[in-house]
């Protein structure tokens, strides 16, 4: 299994439109992605370790899939228009990561 995470860094002036993304951008992925996709999850940054520190992202958003392969099958035909959309919804530019889920 495979997780890609996409990370929206807390910038001082970031915004993040969470029922956006929860009612418009995840459809959409979901219709695009298929079966593939075998979950998603969103976390929304609540602190720092320190208190009073704020969250290094302000959303962090994770993909589920067999392989590598599998991702790349399901997301490369509709890559553009998915990565289109993030504007709608975060004026942060993501951090993407690809990683191997071992529990």
């Amino acid at each position: 299994m495979i997780k890609v995470s996409v990370l929206y860094p807390n910038t001082p002036d970031a915004t993040f439109d969470t029922d956006y993304f929860l009612n418009s951008h995840i459809p959409l992925m979901q219709s695009k992605l298929g079966a593939a996709c075998k979950g998603v999850e969103l976390e929304l940054g609540l602190a720092g370790v320190q208190p009073g520190e704020p969250p290094s992202y302000i959303a962090m958003g994770h993909l589920h899939f067999e392989s590598v392969g599998a991702f790349e099958a399901a997301f490369g035909p509709h890559a553009e228009s998915l990565l289109a959309d993030i504007p709608n919804y975060t004026n942060t530019q993501p951090v993407f990561q690809v990683s191997e889920v071992r529990i």
